[in-house]
């Protein structure tokens, strides 16, 4: 069985700040991890390797320094990985990502699952799954919480809703997204870490993939980041002491001061 997983180096959220005069991300100096949930999705296809056999190959797109995070992958027991490191990716969106991810599918070529993460911690769109799979015309499900049972020809997975969860049996090849319930990402191994370390990662550009330049960066971006803001910070908020009574009557009257 042959696996693909898409993953992104996202910034720490923990550390995130934003320049108020180009409202855009303060990067500088904020250490960077790999998406929590593309974790999970790395650790599910080292897991259907172990029971299945195959191979599990990870890609990125993204500036040189994720690099580090294809490693990451790599010491975890992933083979292979593979960087789309291009300024002709700069500014991508969804749609653009999610294309430019389908070249680098097109160009490794025979698989049986692509696996993503249920979304990225620093857009939380959760789009470029489901835009990778209607692009490369594949059956998806996302959100799935378990992997049950792969078949001849499909797999049985628990997807999880808003109400519960259902199973659902997908034709492979598909993609598919998890979500953090589906494992725990194991710790890498000390023999992967050192094969991490002398790992050869490629890093393809545009032309490497046969991209179509009008359909990547920001030309081959449907939307664009007009602005990005903290919320103001309240200092009015007061805590309401007493028994139920006064407190009720408190607070009905401080609202009726705001309205």
């Amino acid at each position: 069985m042959n696996i693909i997983v898409c993953i992104k180096q996202v910034p720490d959220t923990g550390s995130v700040k934003i320049d108020p005069t180009t409202n855009t991300l303060i990067r500088s100096g904020v250490p960077s991890i790999i998406n929590p949930f593309d974790m999970n999705a790395v650790e599910a296809g080292l897991s259907l390797k172990d029971t299945y056999g195959g191979s599990v190959h990870v890609i990125t797109m993204g500036p040189p320094q994720a690099d580090e995070a294809l490693r990451n992958t790599i010491a975890m027991g992933a083979d292979n990985a593979c960087l789309l490191s291009d300024r002709a990716f700069a500014g991508a969106d969804t749609l653009a990502t999610s294309y430019t991810l389908s070249m680098a599918v097109k160009k490794i070529g025979d698989f049986d699952i692509i696996l993503c993460g249920k979304q990225a911690i620093d857009g939380d769109t959760a789009q470029v799954g489901p835009e990778l799979a209607e692009i490369l015309g594949l059956p998806q499900m996302t959100n799935v919480s378990k992997l049950i049972e792969v078949k001849e020809t499909t797999i049985v997975v628990e997807q999880e809703l808003e109400d519960g969860c259902e199973i659902v049996e997908v034709e492979r090849p598909c993609l598919l997204t998890v979500t953090k319930q589906v494992n725990n990402p194991r710790i890498p191994s000390l023999k992967n870490s050192m094969r991490a370390k002398k790992a050869e990662i490629p890093v393809w550009k545009a032309a490497d993939i046969n991209a179509d330049e009008a359909r990547i960066g920001l030309k081959g971006s449907a939307t664009q980041v007009v602005k990005i803001f903290e919320p103001p910070k309240r200092t009015d908020r007061r805590i309401l002491q007493g028994d139920v009574e006064e407190m009720v009557t408190e607070l009905v009257t401080e609202l009726r001061k705001r309205l």
